[in-house]
This record gives C-alpha cells, sequence and structure tokens, in this order.
C-alpha cells in the first residue's frame, strides 16, 4: 500500500512525528492528507471528498471557508501581524476581544487569560488555582481532583489531570498533587437497576468520602468537562452536577469548567455549564473560540478569584506566568469574527434543534444492531459504543480494534469520525443541517454494517 501513496503522503510519512497516532499503522498504511474544506467537508489530495463529522478535532464548528474570519485574519495580519502582552504591553484588538468575550461568559467573570491551546489553558489553570491559594494564605490547599476518562490536555501537569490510563504510563505520569474519582459512566459503571439519580448521589458521596480522607483544606480544585469528550463521549447522569456542586462549595474547592469543547454552542447551549445549571469559579475555553482558524485558548477568571489576585498583587509583584503567543492579535480578530457569526447564524438555536434529531436518528437506524450498546450524546457531541452483545454489555475484544475498522469503513465511504476505543464519536460542524445530519447517519450505518453485519 506504501508504493501506492501519494508524494504528499510520502512526504509526510517520511518526516512527521503525527500527535496521538499509532506509528505502526502510519508506517503500513500512510497518512490520509487533507487539501481543501468547504462547509461542512473537506477533500484529500487524492480528490475524494468526505463529510467532516468530527469538526477537525471538535474544533471547526463554523465549516470550512467562511471568509469573513479567513479575511479578518488576513487584515490583522497586515494591520499588526504580532505584538505580546508581557508588561502590561497590548493591542486594541486584543482588548475588545477580550470585553466581547466577558460579555459571553455564562455567569460573572472579571477577567480573560489568553494561550493557544486547551492544554496550555488548563496548565494556566492549574497555576492561577495555586497561586490563589497561596496568596490567601492557604498554601496546603493545592491538591486538585479530576475524573477517571477525563481528557484536559496532554502536557506533563495537564495529561496527569487527564483521567485516560494510555496517556500515562509510559510517561511517567501522573506527576503532582492529582487525585481522581469516578467517571459518571452510566452505562458502564451504574449497578443494574439503579436509577441516573441514584448514581449520581453515589459518586457524590464517593468525592465526600475522598474529601473527608485527604481533608478538606489540602484540596484546591475539581476539574471537569460538561460532556467528556475524548474519554468516550459521556453525558452526565441526572442530578450529576447537582449533586456534586455543593458539595465542592461547603468545602472551599473551587470548580474549573473545563469547556473547551462544550463552549460556544455544541451542546445547544453558549455554555456546557448552562446545559447543566452549574456555575464554575474558573472557565476553561479553546476551539470553537476562533472556529479552529487560529490556535487560541481562553481562562475566564471569576470576581471570586479575581478579587485575591488584583488585592495581594502588591506583595506578590510579577505575575511570572504567560506565553510568546499570549493575546495574539490575529488571533483575537479571528475570534471576533468567529463570534459575530455564532451570533448572526444562530448557531446555538441550530444545535438545539440538529442535536436531539441526529440523536434519535442514529436510535433509529442502529439502536437496535445486535453489537451496538448504546448510543448518546448531548447537543453535537455523540457517541455510539459497540459491544460484542448488546444484551450483557460485554465488550468487543481489543485485539479485533473494531472501532477502528468502521473507522475506515466510514472513511471509505466518505465520512470522518473518530475512533475512542470501541466507541465512535461525532461532533460535526455546529453548521449542519438535518440534510447533512441524515447524511451522516446514512453513511455511518452502512459502515456499521460493513464490519458488524447484522
Amino acid at each position: 500500500m506504501v508504493s501506492q501513496l501519494s508524494q504528499a503522503a510520502l512526504r509526510d510519512q517520511r518526516s512527521q512525528f503525527h500527535p496521538f497516532t499509532a506509528i505502526t499503522d502510519l508506517m503500513a498504511e500512510g497518512p490520509t492528507v487533507m487539501e481543501s474544506g468547504s462547509g461542512i467537508h473537506v477533500r484529500d489530495v487524492d480528490g475524494r471528498e468526505y463529510i467532516d463529522g468530527m469538526a477537525g478535532l471538535w474544533c471547526v464548528n463554523l465549516g470550512y471557508g467562511r471568509r469573513e474570519i479567513t479575511e479578518a485574519i488576513a487584515r490583522q495580519s497586515e494591520r499588526l501581524s504580532f505584538f505580546h502582552t508581557f508588561n502590561g504591553m497590548s493591542s486594541d484588538v486584543v482588548a475588545e476581544c477580550a470585553e466581547a468575550l466577558l460579555q459571553r461568559a455564562p455567569v460573572p467573570m472579571s477577567r480573560v487569560f489568553f494561550g493557544a491551546s486547551g492544554s496550555d489553558a488548563n496548565e494556566t489553570q492549574l497555576k492561577l488555582v495555586w497561586y490563589y491559594n497561596n496568596l490567601r494564605g492557604k498554601p496546603e490547599k493545592k491538591k486538585i481532583i479530576a475524573r477517571w476518562n477525563a481528557y484536559h490536555g496532554s502536557g506533563v501537569a495537564t495529561a496527569s489531570l487527564t483521567g485516560l490510563p494510555g496517556m500515562h504510563t509510559l510517561f511517567d505520569l501522573p506527576k503532582g498533587p492529582i487525585l481522581h474519582v469516578s467517571a459518571p459512566y452510566y452505562y458502564r459503571k451504574a449497578p443494574e437497576g439503579m436509577t441516573e439519580r441514584a448514581f449520581s448521589q453515589q459518586l457524590a458521596q464517593e468525592l465526600e468520602d475522598l474529601i473527608e480522607r485527604e481533608g478538606a483544606d489540602t484540596i484546591a480544585a475539581f476539574f471537569a468537562e460538561a460532556v467528556m469528550g475524548a474519554g468516550g463521549l459521556i453525558p452526565p447522569p441526572e442530578g450529576y452536577f447537582e449533586a456534586i456542586c455543593p458539595i465542592l462549595k461547603k468545602h472551599d474547592i473551587l470548580l474549573v469548567a473545563d469547556e473547551v469543547v462544550s463552549g460556544f454552542g455544541r451542546l445547544g447551549t453558549y455554555w456546557g455549564s448552562q446545559t447543566y445549571g452549574y456555575e464554575p469559579d474558573l472557565i476553561t475555553s479553546a476551539k470553537g473560540v476562533t472556529s479552529g482558524y487560529f490556535p487560541m485558548s481562553v481562562c475566564y477568571i471569576s470576581p471570586k478569584v479575581w478579587d485575591v489576585i488584583e488585592s495581594e498583587a502588591g506583595k506578590a509583584g510579577l505575575f511570572g506566568h504567560g506565553y510568546t503567543y499570549s493575546a495574539h492579535p490575529v488571533g483575537a480578530a479571528a475570534a471576533l469574527a468567529a463570534l459575530k457569526l455564532i451570533d448572526e447564524l444562530k448557531v446555538v438555536d441550530n444545535v438545539a434543534d440538529v442535536g436531539p434529531y441526529m440523536l434519535q436518528a442514529l436510535r433509529d437506524r442502529l439502536g437496535q444492531h445486535a453489537h451496538v450498546g448504546d448510543i448518546r450524546g448531548k447537543g453535537l457531541m455523540l457517541g455510539i459504543e459497540l459491544v460484542h452483545d448488546r444484551g450483557t454489555k460485554e465488550a468487543l475484544p481489543m485485539a479485533n480494534r473494531t472501532g477502528r475498522q468502521v473507522l475506515k469503513a466510514a472513511a471509505n465511504r466518505g465520512l470522518i469520525t473518530r475512533a475512542l476505543g470501541d466507541t465512535l464519536v461525532f461532533a460535526p460542524p455546529l453548521v449542519i443541517t438535518r440534510a447533512d445530519a441524515d447524511a451522516i447517519v446514512d453513511r455511518f450505518g452502512a459502515a456499521v454494517e460493513d464490519v458488524l453485519p447484522g
């Protein structure tokens, strides 16, 4: 197969070290190399067109080829291609962008801090949590609680926070004062016959027990995605945040909402925290803020945290954290254009309509398939978990790599999805129509039947 690769694929195969890629697969099969995109479609160098059912990596929310964004990037690149924000410097477009972002926060927020990726944003949040507790005279309050199956980044600290053992073992992680509690994975983790609300109470009790064992005066923050993404597309069971949040508040533990994927409309509300009714102290966002057109992340900082930082600034001196590309002016221009389109295209309303429609379409098409165990999700974050036996939930043999087989079958039918083990996930551009959703479901249903007849 390698001899049939395009020149672009061969160059890539010989030169690039790919992230989150099985090197043996890449060397045996070569990469798929894209050259263009328009709307919800991308085209590879061989001229094959695909529906992008993953919006790139959960990020191209407004679709490809949006001239409003590309032209904003071009104008800003010509006007001021770069300037930094160290030592009190800034640029006019960054100030405008920061203000626009604060106006769209789900709860009152005092400041935003810019980075370039969700990973670096969660790194910033970790440091802010520790900085905040040092400033307020609680230096022992440093432990962080995250959840198994969570994804919060791939740096040393953020991969430790991430609850995926495959990202730990060969990297000597986790490191630091990181604790993990169970994922709110109702399909796999709830005892037989237990209701969602009862399962949420069980998880809340597990959290309370952990806090009691460790000591509340040692625990600083709890990180949570609204819907778990890379860990298996896991929405919280009914009553989950309702049960968790009072415990955090009682013990003076900050809630850090990881909205890298769920922010800017993906769940059918502007923010995932609005979908599930909780109020974060810190918010991490990225991806959809520029629709993936420019690397940018945003940390939102609540008055509770900012007031301490500001009041203690005199004795703290220089705030010793930041990145060269924090508050990049071209990224700010891209974000302003994307935010405007989210409003003008009524993206949130579209997701609230098309998301439930697509979920039901998947259930209608595959809900009775012998090897489809669970079809779940919220808004336009949807997952289909494949199993050996639907009745018993018995998993497919890992050696079969069935999820990857379905992924490849879908690509052969002109559809990009993502396999998280044997859970196939969709997070398409938020501008898809019901007709687009039908096309995705038709191609995906056929791909499942190609691999798993019956």
